[in-house]
């Protein structure tokens, strides 16, 4: 009998001997496992940042109005099953293995039928996940299901859908560009992808060129489109372990809010998730339940104090540590700041580690390899960070490990009272650190 690590160990050896389906392989799967049965409503989401808080905020406000809510995420940070949710609780071992065995009973029927060509003989790992989600979902029948894209949204095994009630696409920035192109109005083209005709779509206003290539798509297929940019966001007010801000709609007009985060990229992701539940019309859904939603929700890995005086963000692009670095400033420290930086290879991590330093808030960083194969090795790591160092002119003190864990040892014995530590440069290294520290808690 499998268990559920042997599950997972299986799901990850998938990017091994799978490519990427057509949206046509993943529409066929979805109808053998019966997971294009879903009754609720459906809400797509795509963007480079702010996809996950967008789900969470969704989520909380809806549950707070009684619904229930089916989510499917990505990537997940200590194990496969936070991808797939129903309501605040991911997807139980035994439900996730029924799921899995329902979806790999599947895969084997169509492979022995020849409907895969050989050099696409399985789904991909996120491709495979989905399917489970949607097997899962098929079964519990929520009211409400949000889908998270994995990368990008035209092509996405997400897009597969023949139904949806309603699009959100968060702040598009620079990130997987070897597949969705190298300017923004490009990405902003496959995030477009996601529309479907004369079904809603909500989007940020951030940037004026993808703004125009999202606004053109959503006129080209007729689909109503309601765009938050800052004049919809005014009073932000940062407290201890708050935020207050107003937001301005059509629908509530002038309504103030509050958010239990420092994080200062979240009143944007928690007003469009206010402005998407307006186009949904459900009658569940009002003032109170929107400021009751928006105050309970949580999201971990995103300015996350896991420890006092010790925050895990998720910044892993250029805009994420750009918003990142806001953040840190906008915060009274009464010591040194401290910083736990690791970054993938695949990055633009050149230029992020430029905004760390420029922006000279940190007396320290702590460098490390994150345990994944796409890290970027830290010899890279060391070459770049060492012309921002002290032996460089640079005002940071550099040290580097191979190992995150040894790192952030290394630099609680240095934190005094007042200093604060921040951890940021992957998700990857988010998730790996939340298990160290939920291990040394538990020891």
């Amino acid at each position: 009998m499998m268990t559920c690590q042997e599950a997972e160990e299986y799901i990850l050896s998938i990017p091994k001997f799978a490519g990427k389906h057509t949206l046509e392989d993943t529409r066929r799967l979805l109808g053998r496992i019966g997971g294009d049965g879903i009754r609720g409503k459906i809400i797509h989401i795509a963007g480079t940042n702010g996809k996950g808080s967008v789900c969470a905020y969704l989520r909380s406000i809806l549950m707070e109005g009684g619904c229930s809510v089916g989510m499917f995420t990505s990537p997940h940070l200590e194990t496969m099953r936070e991808r797939i949710c129903l309501g605040n609780e991911k997807i139980s071992q035994d439900e996730f293995l029924k799921a899995f065995r329902k979806v790999r009973q599947a895969v084997r029927e169509e492979m022995e039928e020849g409907s895969f060509s050989k050099e696409k003989s399985h789904p991909s790992f996120f491709e495979f996940l989905f399917l489970m989600a949607m097997a899962y979902f098929s079964e519990k029948q929520p009211d409400y299901l949000i889908l998270e894209t994995g990368l990008g949204g035209r092509l996405d095994a997400t897009n597969c859908l023949m139904h949806k009630d309603l699009c959100v696409i968060t702040e598009i920035g620079y990130d997987h560009m070897e597949y969705l192109g190298n300017t923004l109005e490009e990405i902003a083209a496959e995030k477009a992808g996601i529309m479907m005709r004369e079904v809603p779509v909500v989007f940020v206003d951030k940037r004026s060129g993808s703004t125009k290539v999202l606004a053109e798509y959503a006129k080209k297929v007729k689909s109503p489109a309601v765009i938050i940019g800052k004049n919809n966001i005014f009073d932000v007010n940062i407290n201890h372990k708050t935020i207050d801000f107003s937001l301005y709609t059509g629908y509530y007009k002038y309504v103030s809010l509050s958010l239990e985060t420092t994080a200062l990229y979240q009143p944007e992701n928690a007003s469009l998730a206010v402005a998407a539940l307006e186009q949904l019309k459900d009658g569940r859904i009002n003032e109170s339940t929107i400021r009751k939603g928006l105050r309970s929700a949580k999201w971990p890995g995103r300015m996350e104090e896991i420890r006092p005086g010790v925050y895990l963000d998720g910044a892993h692009n250029e805009d994420g540590i750009e918003m990142l670095l806001a953040t840190v400033k906008s915060r009274k420290c009464q010591g040194k700041r401290f910083l736990l930086f690791g970054v993938l290879a695949d990055k633009r991590y050149e230029k992020m580690i430029g905004q760390i330093a420029e922006s000279a808030l940190f007396q320290k960083v702590a460098v490390t390899a994150v345990g994944e194969k796409r890290s970027l090795s830290l010899e890279k790591e060391r070459e770049v960070w060492t012309r921002y160092g002290e032996e460089s002119g640079g005002g940071i003190a550099l040290s580097f490990y191979e190992d995150a864990a040894l790192a952030y040892r290394h630099i609680l014995a240095e934190k005094k009272s007042g200093d604060e530590v921040y951890i940021a440069g992957s998700l990857y290294l988010i998730g790996q650190m939340k298990s160290f520290l939920r291990r040394i808690q538990d020891d």
